[in-house]
């Protein structure tokens, strides 16, 4: 570690100091990101910030702006621009503001039935900026994408013995919340292995769906 980043983490210290815990850490955060993204837009660039060095690839121009939501919060970030070229941090994904674990909050919020509407207050409650229904659902159109791949993987081998077991939910049908079953099929190998088959929704548990 140089004696630069050193007196960095120092001074950081010293300046948040005495501050809520939460604002402290998600102030360390922007400024370790930020200083993750100069390391890699330098080696991009092949120089350092104002260093005169034949054999650089290209040059560096200005910043723009982006949220980044945290487990800690909301967190402004300046993302290096270079003059010819692009570059996007390898700790963001592209086109989501979310952290991952964000998106999966947000997501098991979303199965256990909080609506798109209260989610907001949720995202807010975790010291967020908030979040639109139109966000909600793209996230959550995801889980869609999941589990139909889920639904059509193929099975490959034996399965000597499978239960069904069914759970009752409630379902809207018609504009009307109706009483149905939601039927899972578990395989168990030879070996004793279990899997989860398949899942369907039906108007009861009965032998006959």
């Amino acid at each position: 570690m140089t004696t630069d980043f050193r007196m960095a983490l120092l001074d950081l210290f010293r300046k948040y100091q005495g501050e809520p815990e939460a604002d402290a850490l998600r102030e360390a955060l922007r400024w370790l990101a930020q200083e993750l993204m100069e390391l890699e837009v330098s080696h991009k660039v092949g120089a350092e910030r104002y260093q005169r060095k034949e054999g650089r690839l290209t040059y560096r121009n200005g910043y723009r702006r982006r949220r980044w939501d945290t487990r800690l919060g909301t967190v402004e970030l300046k993302i290096p621009k270079l003059r010819h070229g692009t570059y996007f941090p390898s700790l963001l994904e592209r086109r989501r503001r979310a952290e991952k674990a964000l998106v999966i909050a947000i997501q098991e919020a979303y199965v256990e039935g909080v609506s798109t509407r209260k989610m907001d207050d949720l995202v807010r409650a975790l010291g967020l900026d908030g979040i639109s229904k139109s966000e909600v659902s793209r996230l959550c159109a995801e889980l869609d994408k999941r589990l139909e791949r889920f639904r059509h993987r193929p099975l490959d081998g034996d399965y000597p013995y499978l239960w069904l077991d069914a759970k009752a939910i409630k379902v809207r049908q018609d504009g009307r919340v109706v009483n149905m079953a939601a039927v899972v099929a578990v395989g168990v190998r030879a070996s004793g292995e279990r899997e989860v088959l398949g899942f369907d929704i039906g108007a009861a548990e009965t032998y006959e769906f």
